[in-house]
């Protein structure tokens, strides 16, 4: 069992960080609270804190910035009906702390917004995982990754796009759910961009 990989980040987007340790390239699956925190890594020392998920047909490895994040998808796996996927699309679309609170207060209608979820599903996570979440310590264990902001640029559609299509969306409904969005708010970072897409999508 991986608990974590510490090595040199050599490629980013906002679903996927690739890292370099002892001379082995991981292709790590991310969220976008994690690809945030990585932004202005590259080529640097950096640290996520893993989970394996390991089937006949598959071997996959996700990535997070902090050990409370890992700690929320795994409680999420838990969860019938709920795999790694649907997990870090919901990770991706809410923070560690707007997920608690909805499932703190019971907060269905908002969390099933989320592609794929529906009202059942968003139920049983609440009732599943209510007193579990509210638990946790969301201070987590914060990595040697610096939390920076990222400079909005021109290609911050094509990225946002691309990590939505990676997800699993449709990229024409993509490509119009970012042009709205940043009509609104041209400066708005990418992974802002796909938080809020992940919402209208």
């Amino acid at each position: 069992m991986i608990e974590y990989i510490k090595g040199i980040l050599t490629e980013l987007n906002p679903t996927k960080a690739i890292i370099e340790a002892a001379g082995v390239g991981y292709g790590i699956a991310i969220t976008l609270p994690t690809y945030s925190a990585l932004v202005g890594s590259e080529e640097k020392e950096t640290k996520l804190f893993i989970t394996e998920i390991i089937r006949e047909d598959t071997h996959e490895i996700y990535g997070f910035a902090t050990k409370t994040e890992r700690q929320l998808f795994e409680l999420l796996m838990t969860v019938s009906g709920i795999g790694a996927a649907t997990a870090r699309m919901i990770l991706s679309a809410f923070t560690a702390e707007e997920l608690r609170m909805l499932i703190a207060t019971g907060n269905a209608k908002a969390m099933s917004k989320v592609k794929g979820l529906g009202t059942k599903t968003a139920q049983r996570i609440i009732v599943d995982l209510k007193d579990k979440a509210i638990k946790l310590d969301l201070g987590g264990d914060p990595t040697e990754i610096p939390m920076l902001d990222v400079e909005a640029d021109s290609g911050v559609k094509a990225e946002a796009v691309s990590a939505l299509t990676m997800l699993g969306f449709n990229a024409a409904a993509s490509g119009k759910a970012v042009d709205k969005i940043l009509k609104g708010d041209p400066a708005m970072k990418v992974e802002a961009v796909i938080r809020e897409a992940l919402k209208m999508l």
